[in-house]
């Protein structure tokens, strides 16, 4: 088995397109449109995608633009290089970060939270050879 992606649903495409794009660096790897069954897809990864890398899937069905997210949801995790800078880099390209970077309590591994349009975190770990 391999794990393949996580699906979101979001309440406006273009709006989570470009904060993954533009704030977190992913690339648009394809998009497919269903007028039929009234929804869209969007899949956003780094480095090209499966199989090298998982992806994230934006789900948008036409007419919903809010979710609840509920209390089950935790976070999805990037790796970075640097997490002070990333932070800083997010915050330049108007994201927005709920957690400066800094040690997790307990421990000594530095990370960061973010949240993007729709209310999802989105947790960065320093790992130096996340390039």
């Amino acid at each position: 088995m391999r794990f393949l992606h996580t699906m979101l649903r979001v309440g406006n495409l273009q709006r989570s397109i470009d904060f993954y794009t533009q704030v977190l660096g992913m690339t648009l790897l394809r998009q497919s449109d269903n007028p039929s069954n009234q929804y869209t897809l969007a899949f956003l990864g780094y480095e090209g995608g499966n199989p090298g890398q998982a992806e994230i899937e934006l789900t948008y069905n036409y007419g919903v633009d809010h979710y609840e997210l509920g209390n089950a949801y935790g976070h999805i995790a990037l790796g970075v290089p640097d997490a002070y800078a990333a932070c800083e880099k997010i915050k330049a390209a108007g994201g927005n970060v709920t957690r400066e970077a800094g040690p997790v309590k307990g421990g000594s591994t530095v990370i960061a939270f973010v949240t993007d349009p729709d209310g999802y975190k989105i947790e960065l770990i320093q790992r130096p050879e996340s390039v």
